[in-house]
């Protein structure tokens, strides 16, 4: 650590205390009567409005991580990197009708988790066992995966080591945001949103404005990026897509924005908000964010005209891709705004790193120590289960970071993807339909989940010399059905979770037909149409209890 960049550290040094004292100060903002229940505590009391979901949908969302690992895949791929910018934009069209069907079903009937929904509409605690369990795996990485960005931000300004000790500053960080988070419950990341995107904003619109004019103007970067490629052997990289990944571009973009708000964070902010008009406008204003996206994609192609080169994992000896962003605001910028921009990529992974510990601590409360432990727990007990499962969960995912190269945590990430996209049936679509009977779903949900791990299995990554788990691109030519391979030699690619989700559904279809044939009991429907219809202005609406 003689390395250390002091003007950087102490600016982020402040905003960061700036922050905490938020996070502590949050727990009497828009406070109801106690923090003692699951509605305060994890939904943030159901009454959030237009502005603070809409700050805090944006900080769920667009994570450090994103802010990161996209401009960075930019700068390694090109075009593919960019594959973020669609699904970030036809995400809000695609789930505005599911979002306001959940919210109203779940203010009646004070469901907390999807899993919840799943029970009361089909009746089957296994099944939405499954669903917890999903969503608690799938987001155990993406927090992790917050880690990741933060950590970049640390080797940047000079904090680099391995071990604990060179670990120490991040878990420092983590243990605030896990003492706040455990007292201030959902309104903490709520109210640290707003600082956190306010610095994003200035941050990037500064970088846009000034780096392209610094660099000889975005006619030069183009051309750089484009002499770039042309030097590397890969046929894959580009400006452009290619034949081979176009496939790959289009269903990763459309599997990620199906993705994205079946993760419980994404339904948790959702819940948290007071009205269905309140989504409404979120749906509309949220594309904002994909402006601020495709603005900070661009920055892989402006590092590789400024001739950024990654720092090296002092544990790892490897290149860290993802400090190019970091690397480049350090080398680019004045040191007092590098700090500022340091301490907006910080900040950004510590608000959904707390957003995605209270949905997951939600998930284990509601819908396995509930359920199967303690049946009758009081909402005291509860509350007090979810902080004490928030706090796991953040320390597990500093253990993914401390004891696991970080780069396994990207390969995991790509994994909950696949997984989460498991629950789209049972989760999305039975929002509209009860036609897919319960053991339908279960089917299908174990070939969904198995045929997935498979396949990621056994994708190869020759850069890092890893032969399993090393992407989620799969050329068809590799495509088995029962050793059947229907796109032999095949060099398009696709997204494996896309496959997964398709035999999730057929397999959910057959089983269906032939239960319903055979007469099956299909569980019992507590949910009623009109549950679908909620009016948020009538005063009677009550949460009444999960059934």
């Amino acid at each position: 650590m003689s390395n250390l960049q002091w003007p950087e550290l102490i600016i982020f040094t402040i905003l960061f205390a700036l922050v905490t004292v938020l996070g502590f100060m949050a727990s009497r903002w828009q406070r109801g009567s106690t923090l003692d229940h699951l509605d305060e505590w994890g939904l943030g009391g159901r009454k959030f409005g237009s502005w603070i979901t809409w700050f805090l949908l944006g900080g769920d969302l667009y994570t450090a991580y994103t802010f990161v690992a996209v401009p960075a895949l930019v700068f390694s791929a090109g075009a593919l990197g960019l594959y973020a910018l669609p699904y970030t934009i036809v995400v809000y069209p695609i789930v505005l009708l599911p979002a306001l069907r959940m919210w109203s079903v779940s203010r009646v009937r004070g469901y907390v988790t999807p899993a919840d929904f799943v029970r009361g509409r089909f009746g089957s605690p296994i099944l939405a066992l499954l669903v917890a369990i999903t969503g608690i795996v799938a987001t155990m990485p993406y927090i992790a995966l917050q880690l990741v960005g933060l950590e970049a931000v640390l080797r940047t300004m000079g904090i680099n080591g391995s071990g604990i000790v060179g670990h120490l500053p991040l878990l420092v960080a983590f243990v605030i945001l896990a003492f706040y988070t455990y007292q201030s419950g959902l309104r903490a990341p709520a109210l640290i949103a707003f600082v956190k995107d306010i610095l994003i904003y200035i941050v990037i619109l500064v970088a846009i404005i000034y780096l392209p004019s610094k660099l000889g103007g975005w006619s030069h970067i183009f051309d750089t990026a484009v002499a770039k490629f042309d030097q590397t052997p890969s046929k894959a990289d580009g400006i452009l897509l290619t034949a081979n990944n176009q496939l790959q571009y289009a269903t990763l973009a459309l599997g990620s924005a199906l993705a994205l708000f079946l993760y419980p964070h994404s339904l948790t902010s959702v819940l948290a908000s007071r009205g269905r008009s309140v989504i409404k406008r979120n749906m509309v204003a949220l594309p904002a964010y994909s402006l601020v996206l495709g603005l900070l994609a661009l920055l892989g192609y402006v590092a590789i005209t400024a001739g950024v080169k990654p720092l090296t994992n002092a544990a790892t000896g490897k290149p860290d891709g993802n400090t190019i962003v970091p690397v480049l605001f350090d080398s680019t910028f004045a040191s007092w705004f590098a700090g500022i921009a340091f301490a907006a990529i910080g900040i950004g992974a510590l608000v959904p790193a707390a957003i995605m510990s209270i949905a997951a601590a939600n998930l284990w409360t509601r819908n396995i120590y509930k359920e199967y432990i303690r049946k009758n727990a009081t909402p005291q007990e509860e509350a007090k289960q979810a902080k004490l499962a928030s706090l796991v969960v953040k320390l597990g995912a500093v253990a993914v970071i401390i004891l696991i190269d970080p780069q396994f945590s990207i390969d995991l990430q790509l994994i909950g993807g696949v997984l989460i996209l498991q629950t789209l049936p049972a989760v999305a679509l039975a929002l509209y339909t009860r036609w897919f009977h319960r053991w339908g779903l279960i089917a299908g949900w174990i070939v969904g989940i198995g045929w997935g791990l498979i396949m990621l299995y056994g994708i190869p990554n020759p850069a890092s010399g890893k032969q399993h788990f090393g992407g989620s691109a799969l050329p068809l030519g590799n495509l088995s059905l029962f050793g059947w391979h229907p796109f032999a030699g095949s060099p398009v690619q696709i997204y494996v979770g896309f496959v997964a989700l398709i035999g999730n559904l057929v397999v959910a279809a057959i089983v269906t037909v032939i239960a319903r044939k055979m007469k099956v009991f299909n569980g019992t429907d507590d949910t009623e149409p009109e549950d679908y219809h909620a009016d948020e202005h009538d005063k009677d609406l009550r949460p009444i209890g999960v059934h």
